[in-house]
């Protein structure tokens, strides 16, 4: 009884230990919070009261100057269309910039042509969506720039953020977002990420977690996990691997933040509403999450005593009698021994 008594507890840390190993990254996502790497507001231009716009910054660009979105069609939809002019106003092409707008049939002409190494992966997608995911990630390794979604308007000129080799946003309460980021080209964090999006195409049953883990934010903030914790978060210049972060206050809700936020989540089903109601009754899942733990654990107990224990530590899956209530074995005729049968006899 003493063994059992060993054994068990043991059996329980493995699966323990294996648990944490599989989500080990998520829960570093809980407490690494990026502050490190914070473009803080300090270090950003002031803006002219007069003509909302930037005072004169001499730091060097090294973002090209490319704004890119994405959409089905050319047909843009009128609740984002405000959104989607108030960026182009505030980057004309005689300042230098230039717009793109991926629709699904140049997206995939430009896998096609590019990468067409990834095109099986983006044409087996089972969601639009993560064809709209990943493709930003390839034009952003790819040309470098900016990408914003559609229902992310533009308060001010992002020209300060061309400074960086990288950028993403801080999401709350974990995270990066994948609707807001600038690079150089070529940068290493997403040449890195375009390279493990046929790694993490899988299927979690639910559609709005299958998009957010194979190709949504939350593929993007494992990645950036990843990415920090092997050390190559170094380096500012145009060839430097550092990703900064722009958090909340930069990102909207100030007169002096980037962007503003409008009507989207165009993509989210009725499994986003149950995902909704279990973070909004966070107590009450948790609590029905012990217990069920509790009941496995008890159970797990009972079945380890009553088949693998009896008297003396002995396995009782050893003994003569638990292998006669197995199905398809026999007792050999004259011996002490069982053979497997045929399951048609039985």
């Amino acid at each position: 009884m003493r063994r059992a008594l060993v054994i068990f507890p043991l059996l329980l840390l493995t699966l323990l230990a294996l648990a944490l190993h599989q989500v080990w990254t998520l829960l570093a996502l809980l407490v690494v919070d990026g502050r490190a790497d914070e473009i803080p507001r300090a270090s950003l231009p002031a803006l002219d009261p007069l003509k909302a716009a930037p005072a004169t910054d001499t730091r060097r660009q090294i973002i090209p100057k490319i704004l890119h979105q994405t959409y089905i069609n050319a047909s843009i939809p009128l609740v984002w269309q405000d959104a989607q002019q108030s960026c182009i106003d505030l980057h004309p092409e005689r300042d230098g910039w230039e717009y793109r707008l991926w629709t699904d049939a140049s997206a995939l002409q430009f896998i096609r042509a590019e990468y067409p190494w990834f095109r099986p992966t983006f044409e087996g997608y089972r969601y639009p969506i993560q064809r709209a995911d990943a493709i930003r990630y390839f034009v952003l390794s790819h040309y470098g720039g900016i990408y914003l979604d559609l229902d992310d308007g533009c308060n001010r000129p992002l020209t300060p953020l061309l400074v960086y080799p990288a950028f993403v946003r801080r999401t709350l309460p974990t995270g990066i977002s994948n609707d807001a980021m600038g690079a150089v080209p070529g940068h290493p964090f997403f040449v890195a990420v375009t390279k493990q999006l046929e790694r993490y195409d899988r299927s979690w049953i639910l559609p709005y977690i299958t998009v957010m883990g194979s190709t949504g934010p939350l593929f993007l903030s494992v990645m950036w996990r990843h990415w920090t914790a092997s050390g190559q978060n170094v380096g500012d210049g145009s060839d430097g691997g550092r990703i900064r972060i722009i958090f909340p206050d930069e990102y909207n809700g100030n007169p002096w933040s980037f962007f503003t936020h409008h009507l989207g989540n165009s993509w989210h089903g009725a499994d986003v509403q149950f995902i909704f109601w279990l973070s909004r009754n966070w107590l009450l899942v948790t609590l029905l999450g012990f217990a069920i733990a509790i009941s496995l654990l008890l159970t797990g107990w009972f079945a380890y005593r009553r088949y693998f224990v009896r008297g003396g530590d002995a396995p009782k899956w050893k003994s003569a009698s638990f292998r006669q209530r197995l199905p398809f074995w026999r007792r050999v005729s004259g011996r002490k021994e069982y053979e497997l049968a045929n399951r048609h006899e039985v």
